[in-house]
């Protein structure tokens, strides 16, 4: 019996997901995910990761059913899996997405394609974004990105044939204990396409009228940003639909001047998206190594455990980088500009490089996307050496963000009995405040390891006078050519606008 295998990674649904589309419409059909201990073992990868992507499978498990068709869970080593079943019962294609992931996966496909061709298997991907695979140089992609991002939704037949060659439960939840060994977020948001589609609905229903205003604010973010992006990152929803879904609410509903400037800006964060990922798509280097080699040094040889520590344990000593860290550990979600702030702490005042930092971020993050997430780790540290510095200053965001303290004081227990005078700066509390309050610095408050605005200025010399070397400025031009976004073309890099200064708020 001739089949094909689908084989599903980061798109968990049936709706506008070609390769199962093509298969089905061609003969017969496996459906297929592995749970991969590698990948799961590496850096970037968390429970809480884990934890959403096992419910997403398991609402799919039924979405297949429904159809009379099954989906085979199995863990193990991919190439492993398809010398298994290729034994049992030989197939001749094997359909996928293609991947924009960390270098791991990027691995991976390699293995697989290699053993594709050693047996005659027709191996076919399918763009599910707007990245393009093998694009050299960035003239000419936005129109494909609009291209992709305009073509119908891809849809199943309604029923096909199915093919059972093996058939597993979804793992225990003990399957990855070996390489998992953290704990997933106790608010973290569900998994599974039915979650997306109702934050989705929501969202569309009020029309954006918070998004433009309530972004930043780690207040009011939760409830003003879409919350979408975990059900994009694991593909529980397509880029395309969600965009596709905005423009017709843009189009169809009586909408007033907010509400459309809030949901145009939502699907420009949508193209922001694909932007960002192609960048690792097109450089996979960027992963590991600084996007521009001018900046190879600048802070490698200067690690401090110490500081990692601090930030790691929300011991910082700043009131809104603690109670950040924390609500991250809580939820598995930040909005973006509070994410900006702790990697431009990280990089600046504590002079940390992003390589670390950047996996220890991507383990809290459940709705971690690896071209945004390293693409943004670098921008922040300012190693693309095309956009502009930007520090962000924690008491400035502090006093912009949660004036009334609100936030800091919902997430660090030992704020809600510091005076207001001292909310922003609490480590300079005299002893006979702390004595008033019960609060002790030092024990229920950290002292910041270093002079915020020494730090600082200390930091932004250094990476200018870096950036002021002819030779770093020399190297721009083709950093530019690869990464850079055609607006504002004609500019020279210098001038151009930051893509950090575009998107300073959340994504989603």
């Amino acid at each position: 019996m001739s089949y094909r295998i689908v084989w599903f990674k980061r798109d968990l649904r049936l709706h506008d997901h070609a390769p199962l589309a093509e298969a089905a419409r061609a003969g017969p059909v496996l459906c297929l995910y592995v749970v991969e201990p590698g990948l799961w073992a590496q850096p970037d990868a968390s429970a809480r990761q884990w934890g959403f992507v096992r419910e997403s499978l398991r609402e799919l498990r039924r979405a297949l059913a429904e159809r009379g068709a099954r989906l085979h869970v199995v863990v193990g080593d991919v190439v492993a899996v398809l010398d298994r079943l290729h034994a049992l019962q030989p197939f001749e294609a094997l359909h996928a997405h293609e991947e924009t992931g960390n270098g791991w996966t990027y691995e991976r496909d390699r293995a697989v394609a290699r053993w594709c061709r050693a047996h005659g298997v027709a191996w076919r991907e399918w763009p599910q974004n707007g990245v393009v695979r093998g694009l050299r140089e960035r003239d000419g992609w936005q129109a494909r990105r609009d291209a992709f991002m305009a073509a119908p939704p891809v849809e199943p037949p309604a029923s096909w044939v199915n093919v059972d060659l093996l058939w597993s439960e979804p793992p225990p939840r003990d399957a990855l204990a070996a390489v998992l060994t953290d704990a997933d977020a106790p608010q973290r948001q569900s998994g599974g396409r039915t979650e997306g589609l109702l934050a989705l609905q929501r969202f569309l229903a009020e029309g954006g009228a918070d998004y433009r205003r309530g972004m930043s604010s780690p207040l009011t973010a939760p409830q003003a940003c879409s919350r979408l992006s975990p059900r994009l990152a694991w593909g529980c929803l397509s880029v395309r639909e969600v965009d596709q879904a905005t423009q017709a609410v843009l189009a169809a509903a009586p909408l007033d001047r907010t509400q459309r400037q809030g949901l145009q800006a939502f699907r420009s964060r949508l193209a922001w998206h694909c932007h960002f990922m192609q960048k690792l798509e097109s450089e996979p280097e960027l992963e590991w190594r600084n996007l521009h080699r001018g900046y190879d040094g600048l802070r490698e040889a200067e690690w401090s455990d110490e500081r990692f520590a601090a930030l790691v344990q929300g011991r910082t000593g700043w009131p809104l980088v603690d109670a950040c860290v924390a609500m991250l550990r809580e939820t598995g979600w930040l909005n973006f500009r509070m994410r900006a702030m702790l990697v431009s702490v990280a990089a600046y005042p504590l002079w940390l490089h992003w390589r670390t930092v950047g996996h220890w971020l991507a383990r809290q993050f459940v709705d971690y996307e690896p071209g945004i997430h390293w693409s943004q780790l670098q921008m922040q540290s300012g190693t693309t050496g095309i956009n502009t510095t930007r520090v962000y200053n924690p008491l400035k965001q502090a006093r912009d963000q949660d004036p009334q303290g609100v936030f800091v004081r919902r997430w660090l227990p030992a704020m809600r009995a510091v005076p207001d005078a001292w909310l922003f700066e609490p480590w300079r509390m005299p002893p006979e405040a702390q004595a008033r309050c019960g609060v002790v610095v030092g024990r229920d408050i950290s002292v910041p390891l270093v002079d915020l605005d020494t730090a600082l200025r200390d930091a932004k010399t250094r990476v200018h006078a870096l950036r002021a070397r002819p030779e770093v400025q020399a190297g721009e031009a083709e950093v530019v050519e690869r990464h850079a976004s055609r607006a504002g073309r004609r500019e020279a890099p210098s001038r151009r606008r930051s893509a950090a200064e575009l998107l300073q708020q959340e994504l989603f």
